[in-house]
């Protein structure tokens, strides 16, 4: 039998944009010529996978859509749910409608809209491996190994309790950086929110560990007049939706659940939640993006841009040595800097402070702010520029070496 995919689509990519609610889901943003929902309609466009269930809202059906026709998806379904609910309600709502083909056994894979993973043959060589262990009680939940200690992402350890199982021992959210560190040392692994699962499995757990939520969700589902089917899409009764308590799949179900097992990914992952991680990716494919007409010379140095997208710019900056940008502000964007290469002084208003390689700094807009590079070493800095106008008329200068301060 094959597997089925949920695909999780109702994010707003918050921590991309904190301060503007019109700016895009993150999983629709263009990166250059794709975007994250494309990734992942890629992924399960694989002989694997049964066709596909997108967890969705109103607000992105357009967009849903009109990818799952780009990318040549004929047979799907699209499940709108009225409000957010978040992932225990969205998982469960899937889960229940799943059961109305007849397929009790069907195994299921949850993945988020939004997430990147490379090396797509290991993680399917992964699914095939253990998609036989599961049975009617039991989860396996994907692992990537970290690269950093990372502050937004959630971990959790394992312990081996047979051949080629490792069972989950605890889940750790979102630690500080000192823990993320400990965690690491412990061979903790990054908690991707990919699962896969039976279907009669997601039942039994609601059922014993969150009963209230089952039985206001399959009411919401099956027992709602006003739920349609229209164009491969459930319109869910929003009335008895609303009764659903709002609760996190982990909070309902992993960390109560005693049948947890990992599957462990040594393999690229990132869910590009903020702008460090997608400086990162910009620079490690920069080679896809550089076009030598894109390369601008200045007095301190040179940038280069690598790719502008909707409401936003990226940028690689090289400052020479002994050299410095002005000290300047901008009235219509804010800035994102990762430094890739060298020890730059850094002037945020009225702070001066050095930073080393794979920091990170944020300029609001209206900041007053400068790059120094004082070493032979040329300084070479990741930017993202976010904000209406991204243009070089956007700079107010108040002092520069090279006589550029009108």
């Amino acid at each position: 039998m094959k597997i089925r995919p949920v695909i999780l689509c109702g994010g707003e990519g918050t921590r991309l944009w904190s301060k503007s609610k019109t700016n895009e889901a993150k999983q629709f943003i263009n990166f250059g010529g794709w975007t994250l929902f494309e990734k992942t309609l890629e992924r399960v466009n694989n002989s694997l996978f049964d066709y596909p269930i997108i967890s969705t809202n109103i607000k992105y059906l357009k967009n849903v859509k009109f990818f799952l026709k780009k990318r040549g998806f004929k047979k799907y379904k699209i499940i709108l749910e009225p409000s957010k609910k978040n992932t225990a309600p969205a998982i469960l709502t899937s889960s229940l409608l799943t059961l109305k083909d007849n397929k009790w056994e069907q195994p299921l894979i949850f993945l988020s809209s939004d997430h990147l993973i490379e090396k797509k043959h290991i993680f399917y060589r992964e699914i095939k491996k253990n998609i036989n262990k599961l049975d009617s009680k039991n989860i396996f939940i994907f692992g990537a190994k970290p690269t950093f200690p990372s502050v937004q992402y959630g971990y959790f350890l394992t312990k081996k309790i047979k051949k080629n199982i490792n069972k989950v021992s605890k889940f750790i959210e979102k630690p500080n950086h000192f823990n993320a560190k400990k965690i690491i040392r412990k061979n903790g692994y990054w908690n991707t929110g990919i699962f896969l699962l039976k279907t009669q499995s997601i039942i039994h757990n609601f059922l014993k560990y969150s009963p209230k939520i089952y039985h206001s969700t399959i009411k919401a589902v099956s027992g709602a007049s006003k739920t349609k089917i229209h164009n491969n899409t459930w319109y869910i009764d929003k009335n008895l939706f609303e009764k659903i308590s709002p609760e996190s799949f982990d909070y309902a179900i992993l960390e109560k659940a005693k049948y947890i097992n990992a599957i462990k990914l040594n393999i690229p992952w990132s869910d590009l939640g903020n702008w460090k991680e997608i400086l990162k990716f910009y620079y490690q494919n920069k080679s896809k993006y550089f076009k030598k007409k894109n390369v601008y010379h200045r007095p301190w140095g040179r940038y280069v841009n690598l790719f502008e997208g909707k409401k936003f710019l990226i940028k690689e900056l090289t400052i020479n040595s002994k050299s410095s940008i002005s000290l300047q502000k901008h009235h219509h964007r804010s800035e994102h800097w990762m430094v890739i290469q060298g020890k730059p002084k850094i002037t945020i208003n009225k702070k001066k402070f050095f930073k080393k390689e794979n920091d990170s700094i944020f300029v609001p807009s209206g900041t007053i702010h400068r790059i120094e590079n004082l070493y032979k070493k040329p300084v070479k800095i990741m930017e993202a520029q976010i904000g209406n106008v991204l243009k070089e008329s956007d700079i107010v200068r108040y002092k520069d070496v090279y006589g550029r301060v009108k």
